[in-house]
């Protein structure tokens, strides 16, 4: 069995989206005065790697602590993207790459953005799911899609589609992922446990998958 940590370092450096606060992470108390380690941490509940809740759009969805356990991980597929550049992620491009040719229950974009990690160019240019594709994917029984990228939309996107398109029909949206690139393209198990906010609209998650499990 191999674990593979999709995560980035959660510092006070890390890239956040525009407008959103910067992490805070503070020693509150140390080995030599207190005798053991404890750090405070200030961030938003859309930090780093995290997981959008229905709630997070929609004023009916729900939220992480009205999700079992078992909503955040499943069987995993990779759709590699990177050919498409800058390019939207089209209906055809996905059926053209075999995308849910068999039951899964989470679609992961691998754009290659998290090279981009901690630059500027992480910021724009990312590939993005038309609505069209977006629509397309909600029709199977998943229970989420995640990305390689800040965003689900544009980052000037002012009406978020496909972010209204997967949280409206209760697929969870996995932003920031990391190292999808060394997954097999199907047959691993993934998960996005996060932690469980009182009416939780987002967190930031541990993701991970699991080869040969």
């Amino acid at each position: 069995m191999q674990v593979i940590d999709l995560s980035h370092p959660m510092t006070p450096e890390m890239p956040v989206f525009p407008g959103d606060p910067s992490p805070e992470i503070r020693i509150v108390a140390s080995l030599e005065n207190e005798g053991y380690v404890e750090r405070l941490l200030t961030l938003s509940s859309h930090t780093g790697t995290h997981v959008d809740a229905p709630a997070h759009i929609s004023p009916h969805g729900k939220t992480l602590d009205a999700l079992p356990p078992e909503a955040f991980c499943g069987q995993g597929e990779v759709v590699d993207c990177r050919p498409l550049g800058s390019k939207p992620i089209s209906l055809g491009f996905l059926k053209q790459s075999g995308c849910m040719s068999r039951p899964v229950d989470f679609i992961l974009l691998y754009t290659g953005w998290d090279a981009f990690w901690g630059g500027e160019k992480y910021f724009s240019g990312f590939p993005v799911l038309t609505p069209e594709a977006a629509e397309w994917l909600i029709q199977a029984p998943i229970k989420g899609v995640g990305v390689d990228a800040l965003s689900m939309d544009p980052i000037d996107s002012e009406n978020l589609p496909v972010h209204n398109i997967l949280l409206g029909q209760s697929v969870l949206i996995i932003e920031n992922l990391a190292n999808l690139g060394k997954l097999p393209a199907r047959d691993f198990f993934f998960s996005c446990l996060p932690l469980p906010i009182e009416q939780g609209d987002g967190s930031p998650v541990r993701a991970a998958a699991i080869i040969g499990l």
